[in-house]
């Protein structure tokens, strides 16, 4: 497998995308859950249009990301042909002031933070894979100033720290947080287990941007945007309300197979 990989980053991405899109396909036609929940999880949240490129997109998401974790930094960055909202980040770093990016699962999620670490250092909440293999493969494709902090509480206080020194840090607010770490908030209309970490470093005083990359047609790259958010984000509730603004920017581009509304073990569902 980490041949394969070695072989797929060296490869265009125009192709990757390509290849993707086919991949998309194939598994929602082979896998009945995962079909049942991508269906379920964009009917609920009134974006049915976009359902044959939320397929394809998924697909798209997976093959390019050897290209996004193996080859060098110079390279990848390069890939984000266009910005919006940098005045943001360059008005944060003359006010002194630390950043937290919340990057939902939209587009391409992983090239924002290898874009930031490219100008300064950034520290990001990370899950290590449960495949062993492909671990050290997520590791090494990250520049010199992109820091991971793993997703507990040792993590939490690296997120702290890089806030205090005035650094940047990112997650998906998004993901699904484990038992003790979220709260039930409305997401689509419906109720979704959502991690309070975010809104609570957002009470620090940070920064708060909106973070995500739109993969651009026939592999061209990507269009890095960055928002304000339009209201607080001090609840779980209110990170909701602007993920789902920013997914209804683009939803064929967001990860709606993510089992978003699963109930961990030992919480009980409301």
């Amino acid at each position: 497998m980490v041949f394969l990989f070695r072989l797929l980053s060296r490869l265009p991405l125009s192709l990757l995308h390509r290849l993707g899109a086919g991949l998309g396909w194939l598994v929602y036609l082979l896998s009945p859950t995962y079909r049942r929940h991508l269906r379920e999880n964009i009917v609920q949240a009134g974006c049915a249009e976009a359902l044959g490129a939320a397929v394809a997109e998924a697909g798209k998401s997976v093959l390019e990301l050897p290209k996004l974790w193996l080859r060098p930094q110079a390279e990848v960055v390069a890939r984000v042909v266009r910005v919006t909202g940098w005045e943001l980040v360059e008005a944060a770093w003359q006010a002194g002031r630390g950043i937290l990016f919340l990057t939902p699962h939209l587009g391409c999620f992983e090239i924002t933070a290898q874009y930031y670490a490219s100008f300064r250092p950034i520290t990001v909440l990370y899950r290590r894979p449960k495949q062993d293999w492909l671990a050290p493969l997520v590791e090494q494709g990250r520049g010199a100033h992109l820091r991971l902090a793993p997703a507990d509480l040792g993590g939490v206080r690296k997120l702290l720290q890089a806030l205090k020194a005035g650094e940047a840090v990112g997650m998906l607010p998004d993901q699904a947080p484990g038992v003790g770490e979220g709260e039930w908030a409305p997401f689509f209309g419906r109720p979704a287990w959502t991690m309070t970490l975010a809104p609570r470093l957002a009470r620090t005083g940070a920064t708060v941007i909106l973070a995500w990359a739109e993969r651009l047609p026939q592999g061209a790259g990507y269009h890095l945007r960055l928002s304000k958010p339009q209201g607080d984000v001090a609840t779980p509730a209110e990170v909701n309300r602007e993920i789902e603004r920013l997914v209804r920017q683009c939803p064929g581009q967001y990860l709606w197979g993510y089992n978003r509304y699963k109930v961990p073990r030992g919480v009980h569902k409301p």
